[in-house]
């Protein structure tokens, strides 16, 4: 499909097409599931996405550069929850006060359901499409699987599993805002670079691919 062009009648200075990609008239929040996950990495909850970035920054500091060591960092973290707990139900019990509760967020099972049908539905889409790509369908969809799968393998010796992951995580939390922020620039700019490549490809393969000389074609004789 073509990206669909769009002219700019606003400006009196750029008449210049506005190139858009041809993607699903959906937003953002609907791709990605429409459920509490959607709403963490789109940040409609400022306070929570922003915990979560900060306690992966936290646990990625602790990991990769404080050299921490996961099960000592576990029994750590629990034994000062206990001692927070601790020191609050007995504080609160001399002051009157309500005993603290585990919040709602960390035990509901409807939260817990949202991410395991979301977690689900992306495994399922992504084991699809991978199996469509092994069995050689689309060879350039292949070809360029097997380039990203390269281009990774190099990238992840270039720092340990706990940056990887952090990395991804990061860009999980933070491009889907950016794209939703900025959805018409991202799409124009896109859009006019897979124009490029394909004049590109076009050029190269009128100037160098075309002057290949190739074997006879034979026919099947009936």
């Amino acid at each position: 499909m073509v990206p669909h062009v769009q002219s700019d009648s606003d400006s009196s200075h750029d008449d210049r097409p506005v190139i858009k990609l041809p993607h699903s008239q959906r937003p953002v929040h609907k791709v990605l599931g429409g459920h509490k996950v959607a709403d963490i990495m789109l940040w409609r909850d400022r306070n929570l996405s922003g915990g979560i970035l900060a306690g992966a920054t936290l646990i990625w500091f602790m990991f990769d550069v404080a050299e921490y060591n996961a099960v000592t960092l576990l029994c750590h973290i629990a034994l000062l929850g206990m001692l927070l707990l601790f020191i609050w139900s007995n504080a609160a019990q001399l002051l009157d006060r309500d005993p603290p509760q585990i919040p709602e967020v960390i035990v509901s099972e409807r939260s817990f359901r949202e991410l395991a049908l979301t977690i689900h539905s992306k495994l399922s889409h992504f084991a699809s499409v991978l199996y469509d790509v092994a069995c050689g369908k689309d060879l350039k969809k292949f070809l360029v699987v097997i380039g990203s799968l390269w281009i990774v393998a190099v990238i992840g010796e270039l720092g340990s599993f706990t940056t990887l992951l952090y990395a991804g995580f990061l860009c999980a939390l933070t491009l889907p805002a950016l794209y939703e922020r900025y959805e018409s620039e991202i799409d124009h700019l896109f859009a006019k670079g897979g124009q490029d490549l394909k004049k590109f490809y076009k050029k190269v393969d009128s100037s160098v691919l075309d002057k290949i000389p190739r074997g006879p074609v034979k026919t099947k004789a009936h």
